[in-house]
């Protein structure tokens, strides 16, 4: 969608009219623009949607105009040349927005500088920028892993539901996301809080999301001590939730998620 940003109108080729010696117009060829599946256009004065959520698949947005007819279309056994003709009619011009809402089986969910980004590229072949600060994440960045599409979610805050700092642009993406993988930082002094936050947030934006299946996972594991590891642990049990420790740089760890993964596979091949 990035490419389309700094093109504000489209239009398609126009019809061409017929020459001498009875020669038809040429039709003119249809524009089509390439958009991401999970695009949606939205008509700014009907707000009627239309949506794209397969790979190759083509919806007609605008109907062109139809062609006129020249004099020689209205000739007759007593007009052989008339000088009656019949204008065209022109195309539409509507005005869209477009909205991108992806479609992931897997959403990696998280505040800021959790570490979904390292988690995404060390999955799959995702090249998702990193960096030890927020919002190092500015874009959703989408990752393949055995045919599982996984979604790294830019980082949520507080507020993030009434818009404060990346706000609902990203908050939609998740709706469209099967199961969520929530990351919650080894390095956080409030892990709990950072859950409930969250939570929050998914709720505030559409309480449906608060249904999806939910993994959690205390990342960046190996940047604290096995003491304070274990000992948040036991805060997160009091939330009723499977914990995984996970960091990138632990096989085992790594090994755990594949193996959800795999599984999550498993269910949708079944499904």
């Amino acid at each position: 969608m990035t490419r389309l940003k700094s093109r504000k109108s489209f239009k398609a080729e126009d019809g061409k009219i017929g020459g001498r010696q009875y020669n038809d117009g040429v039709t003119g060829k249809d524009l089509t623009i390439e958009v991401p599946v999970g695009t949606i256009a939205i008509n700014i004065s009907t707000k009627n949607e239309i949506e794209v959520t397969k790979i190759g698949e083509k919806v007609l947005i605008a109907k062109g105009g139809h062609g006129g007819h020249g004099n020689f279309h209205f000739r007759s056994s007593t007009n052989t040349s008339p000088k009656e003709f019949q204008i065209g009619t022109p195309g539409e011009k509507i005005n869209y927005r477009l909205e991108l809402k992806l479609i992931a089986d897997v959403g990696l969910l998280g505040m800021p500088n959790v570490g979904k980004s390292s988690l995404i590229n060390e999955l799959t072949r995702a090249k998702s920028k990193v960096a030890n600060y927020a919002f190092t994440t500015l874009e959703p960045h989408l990752g393949s892993y055995y045919g599982l599409i996984i979604a790294d979610i830019p980082g949520i805050i507080e507020g993030a539901s009434a818009g404060k700092g990346l706000g609902i642009k990203f908050l939609k993406h998740i709706e469209r996301t099967s199961v969520l993988f929530h990351l919650i930082s080894a390095e956080s002094e409030n892990p709990i809080t950072d859950y409930e936050i969250m939570r929050a947030e998914l709720g505030a934006y559409k309480k449906e999301l608060l249904n999806k299946k939910e993994y959690l996972f205390i990342s960046k594991s190996d940047m604290v001590k096995p003491a304070d590891l274990k000992k948040m642990i036991v805060k997160l049990k009091k939330l009723n939730k499977n914990i995984l420790p996970l960091s990138i740089h632990d096989w085992d760890s790594l090994e755990e998620v594949r193996k959800i993964l795999n599984q999550i596979q498993k269910e949708k091949t079944v499904a």
